[in-house]
């Protein structure tokens, strides 16, 4: 689903070319689905669960904040450079899908702000550093996800990769300040 989806937009996605791609029956598939929306909702939620588990485990063996950011965003690049048709599916097909997907995709985004000010507390522990905004989790997860948007929108070839450095930069900077922003996207660059 989520593959059709991403290439063939969601509007335009039907049952039916949903199971050309697959093995699967008319009837087994309404023997478990109502209708296209309930299975891209199922596909929706596995596709997030899927991303989440291999950001966790990209991250699992960071121990500070910095680290878990570093790994955790470059599998995420990783993710989306191996299977562009999914992360559009999931990032930008999520909005003609409705608003019981939307609803989805803000409590994806909701963790993704949770994990983000959880750099807040490391920061407090470091003299010196700015006291970040209380709109900085929303404003750094919706910035990376508004550039992944953009560029899976335009449906141009593009790597994801190399936008690590700039998104860490964009991350760090109003926790830890300029100085610990640009070591991070020189750490990344080199």
């Amino acid at each position: 689903m989520l593959e059709a989806v991403g290439t063939e937009g969601y509007e335009a996605t039907s049952v039916r070319s949903v199971l050309a791609r697959t093995d699967l029956y008319r009837q087994a598939f309404y023997d478990s689905f109502t209708s296209k929306e309930e299975y891209f909702l199922a596909a929706y939620d596995a596709g997030v669960e899927r991303i989440e588990a291999t950001l966790r485990a990209a991250a699992a063996g960071q121990m500070d904040w910095l680290g878990q950011l570093r790994t955790g965003l470059a599998a995420l690049l990783e993710f989306v450079d191996e299977q562009p048709a999914v992360a559009r599916a999931l990032i930008v097909e999520v909005h003609p899908a409705g608003r019981r997907a939307l609803a989805r995709r803000d409590a994806a985004m909701a963790r993704a702000r949770e994990f983000i000010d959880r750099a807040r507390a490391e920061a407090a522990a470091l003299p010196g550093t700015p006291k970040a905004p209380a709109i900085a989790p929303e404003a750094v997860a919706s910035g990376i996800h508004v550039v992944l948007h953009s560029r899976l929108a335009a449906g141009e070839p593009t790597e994801f990769r190399p936008l690590l450095p700039e998104l860490l930069f964009v991350a760090v900077l109003p926790y830890f300040g300029t100085a610990a922003a640009h070591a991070e996207m020189r750490s990344a660059s080199g």
